[in-house]
């Protein structure tokens, strides 16, 4: 199993509190669905959040109204 760091994911990210509330929101999305977008579930929900936001299956959006 590869490690995920943080660097990974902040090449898809703006910054590191972005990085830290968006990975904070899908872990609670996966706990809540139980369903990852990635084949891995032996992770704990966090990790496995951080790997799809590294995989690019998950971005966030910035409301500018």
């Amino acid at each position: 199993m590869a490690r995920i760091t943080v660097e990974d994911c902040l090449e898809n990210v703006e910054n590191r509190f972005e990085l830290i509330s968006l990975a904070s929101k899908r872990a609670k999305q996966i706990v809540a669905q139980k369903k990852s977008l990635l084949d891995n579930y032996k992770n704990r929900p966090i990790v496995m959040a951080l790997r799809e936001i590294a995989a690019k299956r998950v971005w966030s959006v910035i409301n500018q109204d």
